[in-house]
């Protein structure tokens, strides 16, 4: 198979900062994790929060993610890891690639409870707050695969084809160098379920969770038949890869969670952050009380000027009276 143009892959999968070595695979989840907490944070004092909450509830959030992330990948794929010529302690190489989405959403939204709860900070609004950043952060994670050269689809000759080198080939076309970029193709996806929600949230002023049930439910759809493409190997049930069926079950759980709280609870919440919208109205009465009194001590000075004017004409016309009557007698 002959391909006129290809994507390379690194040569390397480290990037050396000085003496430092940074994985390339770790470097795209850091970059993810600031752009989801950064974009999260603007979206969150928009919508009446103080600054820097997404970022304290992050601290709980992302360790979380990460564990579940790991968890979920070394259960589905525990042959990689457990039985013959295998070495468990692999399983704790997170750097090497290895994060399923499904354990890092789930998990990773138990850590932000844990950190909504102690803030006083209703999950579903902070969830509708971060999830555009959330699926930007995965467009970026999904470039370590790129680095690590793994998770890549069929062969193909397509122009865009990602060329694999030997070493990371499937066993069954170890003469065929150029794949599908799945990663690629996922990455595009979430950029595009970002600009969706984020688009969706300001036409429709989606809350109580239904912004984040539709990136769920947009993501899915594209993870659905990106899946479908990939040569990697993954358990099978009723000949589907298990995570297509994952993908079913939680598409159609954020489709049911959007209907029923549409008709719930309709609109967004008023109040997102305990005490946050307080802060702004206190602020801006200070301010108007101190104008009204700057205005009233302006006034009052002319009003005493025109007091005092008032009193001498009065002077003068009882003065004038009085020379007038004295004239005449």
């Amino acid at each position: 198979m002959e391909t006129l143009a290809f994507i390379p892959s690194p040569s390397a999968g480290e990037i050396h900062l000085g003496p430092l070595p940074l994985r390339g695979y770790a470097l795209c989840i850091i970059l993810g994790v600031f752009v989801a907490v950064w974009l999260g944070g603007r979206r969150w004092v928009a919508r009446g929060g103080r600054p820097g909450t997404v970022a304290d509830i992050a601290v709980w959030a992302v360790p979380f993610g990460l564990i579940g992330g790991r968890l979920y990948h070394v259960v589905t794929d525990y042959q990689l890891y457990f039985g013959d010529g295998r070495n468990w302690v692999d399983a704790f190489r997170i750097w090497d690639g290895g994060l399923g989405i499904w354990g890092a959403i789930a998990l990773g939204a138990l850590g932000a409870w844990i950190g909504c709860r102690r803030r006083g900070i209703p999950l579903p609004a902070y969830a509708d707050a971060v999830a555009p950043g959330i699926v930007l952060a995965q467009a970026l994670g999904r470039w370590g695969n790129w680095f690590n050269q793994e998770l890549y689809g069929k062969a193909t000759d397509l122009p865009w084809a990602l060329k694999i080198d030997q070493d990371h080939r499937p066993v069954d076309t170890p003469d065929l160098a150029t794949y599908h970029p799945t990663f690629l193709y996922e990455s595009l996806w979430c950029v595009g379920v970002a600009l969706l929600v984020i688009w969706a949230d300001r036409r429709f002023k989606l809350g109580h969770g239904r912004a984040f049930a539709l990136y769920v439910a947009a993501y899915t759809v594209g993870r659905f038949w990106i899946e479908y493409m990939r040569v990697d190997d993954a358990h099978h049930v009723l000949g589907m890869r298990l995570n297509n069926w994952t993908a079913i079950l939680v598409f159609v759980a954020a489709v049911v969670y959007i209907v029923l709280s549409a008709k719930r609870r309709p609109g967004r919440e008023e109040v997102v952050e305990p005490g946050a919208a307080e802060e702004k109205p206190a602020a801006d009465t200070d301010k108007g009380d101190g104008d009204k009194a700057e205005a009233k001590a302006k006034s009052e000075p002319a009003s005493d000027d025109k007091a005092d004017a008032k009193t001498e004409a009065e002077a003068d016309a009882e003065d004038g009276d009085k020379a007038k009557g004295g004239s005449t007698s």
